[in-house]
């Protein structure tokens, strides 16, 4: 699951997000309601294929 300001300015209707703090935490408490797991960076980085910050091979 993807938040951020990026994707959405609102935490609810009609209700502007000051930051992408407060759209994380809600979005926790929502998936930690359902008794579902919050994956870790690291875990999202390998279940989505990514190499993660300072990992990028790029030589210049």
């Amino acid at each position: 699951m993807r938040v951020g300001l990026e994707d959405s300015l609102y935490l609810g209707k009609g209700q502007m997000a000051e930051n992408n703090a407060q759209q994380v935490a809600k979005i926790r408490h929502i998936v930690e309601q359902l008794s579902l797991e919050i994956a870790s960076p690291d875990e999202a980085r390998e279940m989505l294929a990514l190499k993660g910050a300072g990992k990028d091979n790029i030589v210049i």
